[in-house]
């Protein structure tokens, strides 16, 4: 079984800063928003729009604080092309044996079956619009 160390960070001048968010562009915003609601169970805490674009801030039901999802959509229609610069957006799952099945049982595409991670168990699926999930749990 392996360690995990931490290092502490040095102190430095720049000002403390918290993660908010993370922003998914995609081109069906409620058909994203139902995946997002079916596969995992956020949901919609905000809305925000613009002549140009429309957003939806998704959370866990009942958080206050802490990070978001935010589903971002251009209303002039343009295509997305995934990159490949970025990884997963990763959610811890109490089980993620039985969060992949629900998952692809509810329309994701299976990316990478359950796996064993040292002291995790880890899986990916993939979103309507590509974008890659990661499913993280803590072995018991």
């Amino acid at each position: 079984m392996s360690e995990t160390t931490t290092t502490p960070i040095a102190q430095s001048a720049a000002p403390s800063a918290t993660f908010a968010f993370t922003k998914l562009i995609v081109a069906d915003l409620d058909a994203a928003v139902d995946f997002y609601a079916r596969v995992l169970g956020l949901v919609v805490a905000q809305t925000v729009e613009t002549a140009d674009m429309v957003e939806k801030i998704l959370g866990k039901a009942g958080q206050q604080g802490g990070a978001n999802l935010i589903l971002y959509h251009h209303k002039d229609g343009r295509r997305l092309t995934l990159g490949h610069a970025h990884g997963p957006v990763g959610f811890y799952v109490r089980d993620v044996d039985a969060a992949f099945a629900h998952a692809v049982q509810e329309g994701a595409r299976a990316h990478r079956e359950p796996f064993d991670a040292g002291a995790l168990r880890v899986a990916f699926i993939l979103d309507p619009d590509g974008h890659e999930i990661e499913l993280v749990s803590v072995k018991r």
